[in-house]
């Protein structure tokens, strides 16, 4: 399966990704070499690299790491291909707008042929790629259009039910670890995993939640992910644990919002 990694922070940090090593740190890097992407959210916008090749011998990846982004709000994917070509259309996070805001999405898992059939006649949210995770990003947002009190992504509450009924009805259609960053803000299901060959179960995501005293700098360095600033709390949310830390493995159905390095909500779906 592929790999996920988002971050909050209290504020912009930088932050290094060396996804090869991410990717190995979940134990099956062989693997995981058709396509990276990562979205680092800036205000309404997103600066969004992908690419369909493996992170390991990219020069983008090299690029990124040698020059570090500065951001609040960050999402990864690391694609083993199992649905799709090996394309960029293919390649997450997809990134849509709504309301005037980036959205930004991370899938883990399988969720069948079945979900490429749900979109309606008048959907205004259209596939590029043939994967279902980019059909179930296209059904949220499509969801989410639906009511225009959501598009300025103020209603915390509201979002979040949409958000937790419509994890709930991917989980069943297969393993739907879900990450979603907009307007500052990171929604998070956690589900199951391939755990190793032929058992799929949960944790399929692990939570750390790091704060530092106030002035002080202080790094975050594991498992392929590298943070450095002034931020005094970072939520960071991955596939696996990337270090020695005590990792929080999210029981399967947990839904989370997160902003500025903090858990704003929490409910299970």
């Amino acid at each position: 399966m592929c790999e996920l990694f988002a971050l909050s922070a209290r504020g912009p940090v930088d932050v290094k990704l060396s996804l090869a090593e991410l990717a190995r740190h979940g134990g099956e890097s062989g693997i995981h070499a058709d396509g990276w992407g990562v979205a680092f959210l800036e205000g309404r916008d997103a600066r969004v690299y992908r690419e369909p090749e493996a992170a390991a011998t990219s020069p983008w990846v090299r690029c990124l790491q040698d020059n570090p982004v500065r951001s609040d709000t960050v999402v990864a994917h690391i694609r083993h291909a199992t649905r799709g070509a090996i394309s960029l259309a293919n390649t997450q996070p997809f990134v849509r707008e709504l309301g005037g805001h980036a959205h930004a999405f991370a899938h883990n898992g399988h969720l069948g042929d079945s979900i490429l059939s749900m979109r309606t006649p008048t959907a205004r949210f259209t596939p590029i790629g043939e994967t279902d995770s980019e059909a179930a990003f296209c059904l949220l947002m499509d969801t989410f259009a639906a009511e225009p009190a959501l598009h300025d992504g103020n209603s915390v509450d509201r979002t979040l039910s949409i958000f937790a009924l419509f994890a709930r009805r991917m989980r069943l259609l297969g393993p739907a670890n879900i990450i979603l960053a907009a307007n500052g803000r990171l929604l998070i299901h956690a589900d199951r995993r391939t755990q190793r060959p032929g058992v799929i179960e949960p944790p399929g995501l692990w939570l750390l939640q790091r704060s530092c005293s106030a002035g002080r700098a202080e790094a975050f360095a594991g498992g392929g992910v590298h943070v450095d600033g002034q931020a005094l709390k970072v939520v960071l949310i991955a596939s696996v644990p990337l270090t020695s830390e005590r990792w929080q493995p999210l029981e399967q159905g947990t839904v989370l919002a997160i902003e500025h390095g903090e858990i704003v909500r929490s409910v299970a779906s």
